[in-house]
């Protein structure tokens, strides 16, 4: 699985420099996976910030600090809770599909027929998948971080009548410009996984519609756990990188 992995990776590098490029195809899959995966990180980001929000005021009221209410919400959410769950959340609605979508190709023998006439499959397939879900989710990401700040200044107002005016100054003061981008660049490597992992599984997936179910659940399954690995690599690594912020 690991060494199939990163010689998957590998020729997905090789091929992206290649002419020609498939741009058309490319946009086509950003629409696509943007559009569907909008509806359900929209409401999932607002409910978050809502929750969130109100999960630590209370927290924050027993020592006195409830005006730090905004400040630690956005950081929070900037940082790692954006990020992270708008991978989570991508790896299960894309990634399935990936996995389910090329095995379905890989065992109607529809892969096998591109070859036959001349056209090559990985380049058409699974480069344009894996770039574009390497660049469309960090857009998600943006996306979801906004969303999940407005359902946090609802909950905000819920518990402390405070003005819109207030909790955008609070945030501004508080999220650091350091704070957003280390959040939103490791969303482009969290892109890459579930594009890799996905178009590998459908890729190379045998035995009928059961390979074709397994490819779709596996896809899943590896593409968080690799998230969640990473995530908690590339965390080190910016707190190395940079210790103040």
């Amino acid at each position: 699985m690991v060494g199939g992995l990163t010689q998957f990776s590998i020729s997905f590098f090789k091929e992206l420099f290649i002419p020609p490029y498939e741009v058309v195809e490319v946009r086509k899959h950003m629409i696509e996976l943007g559009l569907k995966t909008l509806p359900i990180v929209s409401l999932t980001g607002f409910i978050i910030g809502l929750v969130l929000a109100m999960q630590t005021q209370p927290v924050l009221a027993r020592f006195g600090a409830e005006a730090f209410l905004p400040g630690s919400v956005g950081i929070s959410i900037v940082r790692e809770i954006g990020p992270i769950l708008t991978a989570l959340i991508f790896a299960g609605r894309v990634g399935s599909g990936i996995g389910a979508e090329l095995g379905s190709m890989r065992v109607s023998e529809q892969i096998d027929a591109m070859e036959v006439s001349a056209v090559d499959p990985f380049r058409f397939l699974v480069v344009t998948r894996i770039f574009a879900c390497t660049f469309i989710l960090p857009i998600l990401t943006v996306y979801v971080i906004f969303i999940a700040l407005i359902g946090s200044y609802i909950a905000v107002v819920l518990v402390q009548n405070m003005t819109w005016a207030y909790y955008t100054g609070a945030v501004i003061t508080s999220v650091q410009f350091g704070d957003a981008i280390p959040g939103v660049a490791k969303t482009f490597v969290f892109g890459f996984i579930v594009g890799v992992v996905g178009s590998y599984k459908g890729f190379t997936a045998t035995n009928g519609t059961e390979g074709v179910g397994r490819a779709s659940t596996t896809a899943v399954v590896v593409s968080s756990l690799l998230i969640l690995i990473f995530d908690m690599i590339l965390v080190k690594v910016t707190l190395w990188l940079w210790p103040t912020i």
